[in-house]
């Protein structure tokens, strides 16, 4: 009778979702009568109720054990294990409850589901193999809906998340189960995953050699530990080589850390950056380039690999492609520096469109008053026109048009002001200079003297000199 009474009045507190208290009274009914099969299979429902499924589990197992005709009992069972994820368990159950009862609809539905578990479970196991997270993680949110309280699962769709580069999803995840279950090797190994993959690379190791000592034949957990270790060292030796300035070994090291692990994409994105720095280094730009590529490939929010490759392509002469590395840091970090590097790469670009006066004369853009002087003399005589008379029309032509060109960047380069402007990327037209009306010959005159001063004579077939009168 006493336990009778324990249990309406945890009837009454179930009634009202008061499930704590209602616990707490068929926990006394249970103390009372421990044989009543009806009061294991009340606290079991309580427990579900909770969330407590585990507990759940025990307590409908035992109500069944108690008497096996307790339909209630088996259904809450096969429950308990499709919350837990064992569909199979769970199947079982439900079965039972058919053979008691054939057209109990509950149970007819709850085989159903447990079905449906069962093939989410074998799907996500070939697409793991196949390396389509995206599809496990699909398949393990669909089996949660009917499992709610399966670890394995939530695992699964952790270490996906991960491996889909979506650490914070995944670490809480694998957070919210070492919440309840501080222990559990499983989200250890998920929690230093994403640490590893997001470069955080030392804290990684503690979280696995956590899971190791929880469960030392962790396969995964030994596996990522050793190719953090191996990365860590692999790496620090190439800087220490680079700060050393011995860039050959730390291009060697470099590459080997990129082969260690594939997956780990931000750390390879540094290697790729640092072994583009050190290509930089041994002038081996277009490889620096490529590696600085690579590296933003993997990680497309990486700015100093733009800043870098940007560098290389200013080296290199490709200032289009550094300008357009140059705005996306700008568009990224719009600080000082950046905005500078983006005005000198469009002045560059600006500047390499117009016709390269250095290299018509033949001179370096630090070349002296003298040296400008003398290869403008070598220059027009090599393409004056009355040079070339005896030849085609089509080279006539030719050689009057680098004769106008020569003495056009005479003009500029000669002149300090012009060459300034010239220099620092400035519109010359803007200066009163119209480059189209100016004569290459009064400049030629004006450089070698007044008509009559110079003629030019064959000296053979196609040899000339020039005559100073």
């Amino acid at each position: 009778r006493e336990a009778e009474s324990f249990k309406e009045q945890g009837n009454a507190y179930y009634a009202k979702k008061d499930y704590n208290e209602a616990y707490n009274y068929y926990t006394k009914a249970i103390d009372a009568c421990p044989n009543n099969a009806s009061y294991y299979g009340n606290r079991a429902a309580t427990l579900m109720m909770l969330g407590r499924f585990r507990e759940a589990l025990g307590d409908a197992q035992q109500s069944v054990r108690l008497d096996d005709s307790f339909v209630r009992g088996h259904l809450r069972e096969g429950k308990c294990h499709l919350s837990l994820g064992n569909a199979m368990a769970a199947s079982r159950c439900f079965q039972r409850v058919l053979e008691l009862d054939r057209k109990n609809t509950q149970a007819q539905q709850e085989l159903k589901n447990a079905s449906t578990v069962l093939e989410y479970e074998k799907i996500a196991e070939v697409d793991f193999e196949k390396r389509d997270f995206r599809k496990v993680v699909f398949c393990m949110d669909r089996a949660l809906e009917f499992a709610p309280a399966c670890h394995r699962f939530k695992i699964l769709k952790a270490e996906c998340l991960a491996l889909l580069g979506r650490y914070p999803e995944a670490q809480s995840v694998a957070s919210d189960i070492l919440r309840m279950d501080s222990t559990n090797a499983d989200a250890l190994y998920v929690r230093g995953l994403c640490l590893y993959y997001e470069d955080c690379i030392e804290k990684a190791v503690q979280f696995f050699v956590q899971a190791l000592r929880m469960a030392p034949d962790h396969e995964k957990a030994c596996l990522a530990c050793r190719n953090a270790k191996a990365l860590k060292a692999k790496k620090e030796d190439g800087n220490k080589a680079f700060k050393e300035g011995n860039y050959k070994l730390a291009y060697e090291l470099y590459t080997e850390a990129l082969g260690i692990d594939p997956n780990n994409i931000k750390t390879n994105a540094k290697l790729y950056c640092n072994r583009g720095t050190v290509n930089s280094k041994l002038r081996k730009l277009e490889e620096a380039i490529d590696d600085c590529t690579n590296a933003v490939k993997l990680d497309d929010t990486y700015i100093k690999a733009y800043l870098r490759r940007a560098q290389c392509y200013m080296d290199t002469e490709q200032y289009e492609d550094a300008v357009r590395d140059y705005e996306k840091v700008y568009q990224t970090e719009k600080t000082k520096e950046h905005k500078q590097l983006l005005k000198n790469a469009q002045v560059e670009l600006k500047k390499s469109k117009r016709k390269d006066y250095y290299k018509i004369l033949g001179v370096d853009k630090n070349a002296s008053e003298d040296e400008i002087k003398k290869a403008y003399r070598k220059r027009a005589l090599m393409h004056h026109p009355d040079r070339h008379s005896g030849a085609s029309a089509e080279v006539q032509k030719e050689e009057e048009k680098k004769f106008k060109e020569v003495g056009e960047a005479f003009t500029i380069l000669s002149d300090p002001k012009k060459k300034a402007r010239y220099d620092s990327g400035q519109d010359l037209e803007e200066d009163g200079l119209n480059m189209g009306e100016f004569d290459a010959n009064n400049i030629f005159k004006a450089f070698f003297g007044g008509p009559g001063a110079f003629s030019f004579e064959a000296s053979g077939p196609g040899n000339f000199f020039f005559q100073f009168g």
